[in-house]
């Protein structure tokens, strides 16, 4: 019985594989990101000798800088597998010229362990410049790409024919990593991105000013930064690119840094809203709360450590992590509009999470502004994950070893448990 079930592994592994071999050669229109998860499908089914050219096709064919190094870099790791040593030290090298930054992760990686006595290897880690820095008043506070943007904006409303052209030579092309990066995962189509904005004239006419005063929060952003670093000793800090995109992300990170979506935190007096849906006005955060954002995004970039799942249970604590230690840094308390709708709601929000939480239910809690109506707010999510920490955080006598283990996370059921916050919010 055993050996039978083994051939018939061996069996679906090998059907899978020729279906896939099939499926590559006869498609001609397949995109950079279906080809990696093809590439990814046969990594996690060791099939390495397939998976590291399939990496390397979809690094080629990438259209963003992110995806080639990510790809060059998968590929490194699968030809070292097989000890193809001359091709993984190609790809690794090509991965850190377009852009890979992950110095420790590197060192560290198992699949790469039968390169460590290469003479090539020193060279290519040595070449590799960390994003990050452990010491908050080295971080880099980049806005050129918001410069770009109204360079471009500018020579676009004087030829709207070619508006596309023109925003993908002298913002996209011209931009910098952060750019890059949030424009892979966060817009993505130039003629979506331009037309986002005709939907929105009034708006971007009006919130120039306001964005080309980002680097006023500087001095707000390092004190919270400073005392991140008090809370968390471990804390590293990359770098910070403020970019324009089309209101579809406040912020995210990236092995760049913390990416900033500067047209969602520019809510001042005499911008128009009126263009905007019901999520985006609600969304769009008054300037003065830039240094939240970025706090949040910072707590973000310290969650690699957290085991990773697909559960609404994840996704929750890690937003509503990023809130709470944010508010921790910033020291202060918001009563934004999810505390205000939760107020009274606790107990019926949480029976309602708990039903959902250990599935793949995200979208009915997290990132659904497109379901937002006047009855429930979208991104609950945030707010329970956000009393869940701070209950597991307030429960804890040393304060310090509460925040490391939220960061480190592997067991996210036990964690819930050990919150307590199931008797709190009855």
């Amino acid at each position: 019985m055993i050996e039978r079930n083994l051939q018939n592994e061996a069996m679906k592994i090998l059907l899978f594989t020729i279906c896939i071999i099939c499926h590559v050669s006869c498609s001609h229109a397949q995109t950079s990101e279906e080809i990696s998860k093809q590439a990814d499908s046969l990594y996690l089914a060791k099939n390495y000798v397939l998976a590291a050219p399939l990496y390397v096709k979809s690094a080629a064919t990438g259209e963003f800088n992110v995806s080639k190094y990510n790809n060059y870099y998968n590929a490194a790791c699968s030809y070292a597998l097989i000890n193809n040593k001359n091709s993984a030290l190609k790809y690794l090298e090509l991965a850190v010229k377009y852009g890979w930054n992950d110095l420790e992760h590197t060192k560290a990686d198992n699949d790469l362990v039968s390169l460590h006595y290469e003479k090539k290897w020193n060279k290519i880690i040595a070449s590799i410049i960390p994003a990050s820095t452990a010491d908050p008043l080295k971080v880099q506070i980049i806005t050129t790409d918001i410069d770009n943007f109204w360079k471009a904006y500018d020579m676009a409303e004087k030829d709207t024919a070619i508006r596309a052209a023109i925003y993908k030579k002298y913002y996209l092309d011209a931009g910098t990593p952060g750019l890059q990066d949030y424009w892979s995962t966060k817009i993505r189509n130039m003629n979506s991105f331009v037309k986002d904005h005709d939907a929105r004239k009034k708006f971007y006419a009006a919130i120039r000013p306001v964005t080309l005063k980002v680097k006023d929060q500087q001095q707000q952003i390092m004190k919270y930064f400073i005392r991140l670093k008090e809370l968390y000793p471990e804390t590293r800090f990359p770098n910070i690119y403020f970019v324009i995109g089309n209101l579809t992300s406040g912020g995210t990170a990236s092995g760049n840094g913390l990416l900033i979506g500067t047209e969602m935190s520019s809510k001042a007096p005499g911008i128009p809203l009126e263009e905007l849906a019901t999520w985006e006005i609600h969304s769009v955060s008054d300037f003065n709360t830039i240094p939240l954002m970025v706090i949040h995004e910072m707590i973000h970039f310290q969650q690699g450590s957290m085991a990773g799942d697909t559960t609404l249970l994840k996704a929750a604590i890690g937003e509503g992590m990023a809130n709470f230690l944010g508010l921790l840094a910033a020291d202060t308390i918001t009563e934004g509009r999810l505390d205000e709708f939760a107020k009274g709601k606790e107990k019926t929000i949480w029976e309602g999470f708990k039903k959902e939480m250990y599935q793949n239910k995200i979208d009915n809690w997290l990132y659904n502004g497109d379901h937002e109506t006047p009855d429930r707010p979208a991104d609950l999510g945030y707010w329970m994950g956000q009393q869940i920490c701070k209950a597991y955080y307030d429960d804890a006598t040393d304060k310090k070893k509460a925040i490391y283990e939220m960061l480190h996370i592997k067991d996210y059921r036990k964690f819930v448990e050990d919150s307590k916050v199931d008797e709190k919010m009855k």
